[in-house]
């Protein structure tokens, strides 16, 4: 990537048949986001309903990530092995399914069962996504397009999150994770309905899982990029995951007060990385993400460093953050998807995905070890886990520089015929 030059011409256009596969993968991707978010605001409703204790409720928290781990290291000796449509909507019924069962869990075995079954299902939906944008969108439309999906997070914080928490306060904890079990199904009919047949990489042929899985790692590019990831996440989520304890604990704010931060957070994070995500077809994209990741590391500072005051501060604070951490993904992705070739890329997401969720997990193991609660009954030691955040995004910065796109590998003679998902328009439905 870093060999990227800027396009000399407007960017080629999206056309309404590829938004409009845009959009399904959205729609998929935002409802396991909220599933994925709505879990922590809950936190406390959760511990009074299940009687569980905090070290329980951390458990039901870390199993999704670890899950989604150890599924995604899994899934890489299969995933390019099969139809991504078929892929994509088997597994989206079974994450449609877990989230029903999170609603109806009645104690903290099931709700952790049910986490642990969500966690799986909904991470091997999200990789599969990002490789049918690797595969069905060229070079000079990715940056759009994994720039719009990964919005879904963004949009789950400005809608998903208020409606959920309005619901569980009025109705319980269940029905968030019902209510959201039932636009899944209404998302997999349309996905049904419209997503194309993906089969181009199983034009390829394929060695045995165990050896295509050692052909993947072997690759020292690939290795940059699974080391580039892990300091990535690690600098993102070592404060994201504190954020709105830390605030809470030093002001004195209740849920309400939160929501209304992370609302507007999520608003301006949304408009960012659209915005972003535009630019990145546009400009180099390695130039991009060192600038957005530099602006990050200051934030990530300033953020936890941030002594009591008003409501505005904390907003416009944690929204500078998130804006500049979440709009580093965008090019970030994009890079990443160029890694491996058509061929190898499902295998490669699902270990990259894996590696992101380790991130993920260890990231808050980290800060709460080193956050601790005063005599005051206030949180302490946020700013050191800022100086952590920043030293891992700064190996981010240095890491970024060794990843290059992979060389194009044309398919097997015997399949020179057009094809129309990368020479012409894309159809769906």
């Amino acid at each position: 990537m870093s060999a990227s030059p800027a396009n000399s011409h407007p960017p080629a256009t999206i056309t309404r048949n590829e938004w409009a596969l845009i959009f399904v993968l959205i729609a998929i991707q935002f409802t396991h986001m909220v599933d994925f978010v709505i879990i922590m605001p809950l936190g406390e409703r959760l511990r009074r309903e299940l009687e569980i204790t905090p070290s329980q409720f951390g458990y039901i928290v870390a199993a999704y990530a670890w899950a989604a781990g150890i599924a995604s290291l899994l899934a890489s000796f299969i995933m390019d092995r099969l139809d991504r449509k078929t892929v994509l909507l088997f597994l989206y019924a079974g994450f449609a399914l877990s989230t029903l069962y999170c609603g109806l869990a009645e104690d903290y075995q099931g709700m952790l069962l049910a986490r642990t079954l969500a966690g799986v299902f909904g991470g091997l939906a999200s990789v599969t996504i990002m490789a049918i944008i690797g595969d069905l969108f060229p070079h000079e439309k990715r940056g759009r397009a994994s720039g719009a999906v990964m919005s879904a997070f963004a949009i789950a914080s400005v809608v998903g999150l208020p409606i959920g928490l309005m619901l569980g306060e009025w109705y319980g904890r269940g029905t968030p994770f019902l209510a959201l079990a039932g636009v899944s199904a209404l998302v997999w009919i349309v996905g049904l309905l419209q997503l194309p047949t993906i089969n181009e990489h199983l034009r390829h042929a394929r060695p045995h899982p165990l050896k295509e899985f050692v052909e993947v790692i072997q690759v020292p590019n690939h290795l940059w990029a699974f080391a580039f990831t892990f300091f990535l996440v690690l600098g993102t989520f070592t404060v994201g995951s504190f954020c709105g304890p830390v605030f809470a604990s030093i002001n004195g704010w209740t849920e309400r007060s939160l929501a209304v931060v992370y609302l507007f957070a999520g608003l301006f994070t949304l408009i960012g990385m659209n915005i972003v995500g535009k630019y990145s077809d546009r400009v180099p994209r390695l130039p991009l993400f060192r600038g957005l990741a530099f602006g990050s590391i200051l934030m990530a500072l300033i953020v936890t460093n941030l002594p009591p005051g008003p409501l505005w501060l904390a907003t416009v604070a944690l929204s500078g953050f998130m804006v500049l951490a979440a709009g580093r993904m965008v090019p970030a992705q994009a890079m990443l998807l160029g890694t491996s070739s058509a061929k190898n890329r499902g295998a490669f997401m699902s270990l990259n995905t894996a590696i992101q969720h380790l991130g993920t997990g260890i990231a808050p193991a980290i800060a709460g070890a080193i956050v601790f609660e005063d005599e005051n009954g206030k949180l302490g030691g946020f700013p050191l886990v800022g100086l952590v955040a920043a030293g891992s995004a700064l190996v981010s910065l240095v890491l970024a520089g060794k990843i290059n796109p992979a060389p194009h590998v044309p398919p097997d003679p015997i399949h020179e015929e057009d094809d129309e998902l990368e020479s012409g328009p894309l159809v769906v439905g």
